[in-house]
């Protein structure tokens, strides 16, 4: 069973550094496109980030780049999210989700693409 657990979450102070983990079971991450969201109170879900399957290319919201970095580790069957110099308005649950086909530079922020989510886990920002 295709699982996908979540982990890292917590308070940080603005402009601290967090990094969130995507832990794998059932699969394996190489074969799969993997996904970070996060959705704050009141807002739609937004995708913040993707790492493809096999070459590993990556993709940034722009609202993140420069900030955060996705990184896979294949012996560890997880994902990581490093995030960096963290402003309150980026407080929100961060979820993880997987599909098997590849990103497109457009819709790899589609939540509706991904077939298995994570439970989520919340990193609010102090303000």
């Amino acid at each position: 069973q295709l699982q996908l657990v979540e982990s890292g979450g917590g308070l940080v102070q603005p402009g601290g550094s967090l990094r969130l983990s995507c832990a794998a079971s059932g699969f394996t991450l190489d074969d799969y496109t993997i996904g970070w969201f996060r959705q704050a109170p009141g807002k739609e879900r937004e995708g913040v980030s993707c790492i493809s399957s096999g070459d590993g290319s990556t993709y940034y919201a722009d609202s993140v780049k420069g900030q955060f970095t996705i990184s896979r580790d294949n012996a560890k069957n997880t994902v990581y999210l490093q995030m960096n110099s963290l402003p309150p308005p980026d407080a929100a649950v961060y979820s993880c989700a997987a599909k098997r086909t590849k990103p497109h530079w457009l819709t790899w922020r589609w939540p509706r693409l991904y077939d298995s989510w994570g439970q989520g886990t919340q990193v609010p920002v102090s303000s």
